[in-house]
């Protein structure tokens, strides 16, 4: 297939906190997540924003000056909640309702994405990359279970990676320590099979990269 010449493509993503050399890994991290996926050769340029409100202040940025620079803009936020299913194509309206967010006039659902219900959610779609990951003393009956993780609470999420991994060889889980790391590990085909989310989301890439 041959592809026309496409703007830069940036996606702009909660993560990284304050410290830059958490937004360092933020970055290494979903770039090899993004490789993996199928995108090696055509990546969209990961910028690591800290908090969710200022990945989203970046994003409006990047909308406000598109014409000017020739960019292309993806948001991807942590939704902290159940997302409805009359909001899944929707997310810009379930952000505008969530988290009063004024969505710029050019904002398009294409490019707002969710991570359903934290990034964290995704490890649970690869046990065995958290298996080999936090070695000896996993205790995988810790983590909860559901048939659609998406539907799995972000606290029950985090409190289930941290009692399974309290006693193993690499510690309980950090967000700081392990998050970034663990990304790199889970398949991403794993990650989009179980997540809507996430395969909306390759979808959407893949029609502009």
């Amino acid at each position: 297939m041959v592809r026309s010449i496409r703007n830069t493509v940036k996606i702009y993503i909660e993560g990284g906190g304050e410290q830059e050399h958490l937004k360092r890994e933020c970055r290494k991290a979903f770039s090899s997540f993004f490789d993996k996926i199928g995108f090696r050769g055509r990546m969209p340029r990961v910028v690591a924003c800290g908090s969710r409100n200022e990945a989203f202040r970046d994003y409006c940025f990047s909308l406000k000056t598109s014409q000017s620079t020739g960019e292309l803009a993806f948001l991807l936020v942590d939704s902290e909640g159940p997302v409805d299913a009359a909001f899944c194509n929707r997310p810009g309206q379930y952000l505008r309702t969530h988290e009063s967010w004024n969505m710029p006039r050019n904002a398009q659902d294409e490019q707002i994405h969710l991570m359903i219900q934290c990034m964290e959610s995704w490890f649970l779609a690869d046990i065995d990359a958290l298996r080999e990951f936090f070695g000896n003393g996993f205790r995988e009956g810790s983590l909860p279970r559901g048939s659609n993780i998406e539907d799995i609470s972000k606290t029950d999420i985090l409190d289930g990676l941290k009692n399974a991994s309290g006693s193993s060889y690499k510690g309980k889980y950090g967000k700081a320590a392990h998050s970034f790391k663990l990304l790199e590990k889970v398949d991403p085909q794993k990650v989009k099979i179980a997540f809507p989310s996430v395969n909306r989301l390759h979808e959407e890439l893949d029609k502009v990269l």
